[in-house]
């Protein structure tokens, strides 16, 4: 089962001194319309080739738009062995909502 997180609980977590990995999945498009500062930018299709960038001893939270996609790769990283992943509900969609205004919305 992959953990759901909200952006608010993930942003608070992360200011209260957790180390998280924040993969966002997006495509390049999306990535230069709306960006989170210190994520790791692989688009859904081409993690397979690009796992290596990733530590799977870190906890990993998995950002898209608004949910869908990154959820079936936090599903892909657990069945290639990595242990703590969570989902980014809402995704970056809901970020700019709740955690940081300042990102665009699409």
């Amino acid at each position: 089962m992959i953990e759901e997180i909200e952006p608010v609980e993930l942003s608070s977590r992360q200011q209260g001194g957790e180390l998280w990995q924040l993969l966002d999945v997006r495509e390049p498009w999306e990535i230069e319309t709306a960006r989170i500062g210190g994520t790791i930018n692989i688009p859904m299709t081409r993690l397979p080739e690009r796992l290596g960038e990733l530590n799977s001893e870190l906890q990993t939270a998995v950002l898209c738009h608004s949910g869908g996609r990154s959820r079936r790769v936090a599903e892909y990283l657990k069945a290639c062995g990595f242990r703590r992943v969570a989902n980014v509900s809402g995704g970056i969609d809901l970020w700019s909502q709740t955690v940081d205004p300042s990102i665009a919305r699409y």
